[in-house]
């Protein structure tokens, strides 16, 4: 087959990059593509995945997100049409969505936060099958357009799949230029362009706090050149702002804390066993609410509670998880096997 892998957000080439790869191992072709929006495209090259750059992201204001879904939707459907793929996947992706009800293509959607109102609506009502996990409750999908029908539930957290085959590299203290004495804490702002963003004092207080802290390097992965403009303004010596794409999660499995409104890095720290705080100011979706139940995330409300000290646990992955299952329900739609 030839499939459509379309990445729209830089956490889309890490979560999809096995599957890409399982793809391909059958012997089916892979067409990416990609929006330019918060280093997804840095990403991609990092991982060595060819990709077709289409379109850019729309802002913040709803507006600028319509203009932006029409006009990238149709250069979408100018490229896609020349490839006939049989198959379309993505994390989300809303362009993905209306192309492929256009073209008649059928497709997949993988996604773990139930909350982004009419992105969800859309995405998954046109999808043929969409792989959640099985800690959102069922009640909560029906309302967002994924019927039972279409829905593949699988264990756990979609990145310990991803993470399944991760050796943590620390070349990445070199490449930042960071000092292993000091508290390492690796930090992520809010997501202020996404529908579900709502107003988060509470990371401007953390970083305020980490800039006073001088036994502390926080290094702040922005997901807008605003946000990374900001940090490097407040001319604080022990704030880091990359100049490009990083290897993030070598940086979160060696880092001493997390903080952070993402919900993927939030889950990946998880994932490699580092202490995390979530300062996301948002409606809490059902994976991150076993989480925090479970006690492997907890909610930040003081940053002058924040344990600004040096890890004592092993580095890596706890618990991996065989890619192949998300293969296995993606193509169990189209009567094959993995």
């Amino acid at each position: 087959m030839l499939i459509w892998v379309d990445c729209t957000a830089a956490a889309h080439p890490l979560v999809l990059r096995p599957l890409i790869e399982r793809f391909e191992a059958r012997g089916d072709e892979v067409l990416v593509t990609a929006r330019e929006y918060g280093q997804t495209l840095g990403i991609l090259e990092r991982l060595g995945i060819p990709y077709v750059a289409v379109g850019e992201h729309g802002g913040a204001s709803a507006l600028g997100k319509g203009r932006a879904l029409v006009g990238r939707s149709a250069r979408l459907a100018r490229v896609v049409w020349e490839r006939r793929p049989e198959l379309a996947l993505a994390h989300g992706s809303v362009d993905l969505a209306v192309v492929s009800s256009l073209l008649r293509i059928s497709s997949v959607q993988m996604q773990d936060y139930e909350f982004a109102g009419w992105q969800r609506q859309i995405a998954f009502r046109a999808a043929s099958r969409v792989l959640m996990p099985d800690s959102i409750p069922l009640e909560r999908l029906r309302k967002i357009g994924a019927k039972e029908r279409k829905l593949f539930r699988y264990p756990g957290l979609k990145e310990e799949y991803y993470l399944a085959d991760f050796e943590p590299d620390a070349v990445v203290f070199e490449e930042l230029g960071l000092d292993r004495e000091k508290v390492l804490v690796v930090v992520r702002p809010p997501p202020e362009t996404s529908e579900y963003h709502a107003r988060n004092d509470l990371y401007g207080e953390a970083i305020r706090r980490l800039a006073d802290s001088p036994e502390v390097q926080a290094v702040v992965i922005p997901r807008t050149a605003r946000q990374g403009e900001e940090v490097r303004a407040m001319d604080a010596g022990n704030l880091i702002v990359p100049a490009e794409a990083i290897d993030a999660q070598s940086l979160i499995a060696f880092a001493d804390l997390v903080v952070s409104a993402g919900g993927t890095m939030n889950r990946e720290a998880v994932a490699l066993g580092t202490p995390v705080f979530t300062t996301f100011a948002g409606r809490m979706g059902g994976v991150d609410e076993a989480l925090i139940a479970e006690g492997r995330l907890r909610v930040l409300e003081d940053p002058s509670e924040l344990p600004l000290r040096k890890r004592d646990k092993p580095v890596g992955v706890l618990e991996s998880r065989d890619p192949g299952t998300l293969l296995t329900g993606i193509l169990a739609m189209l009567g094959e096997d993995a």
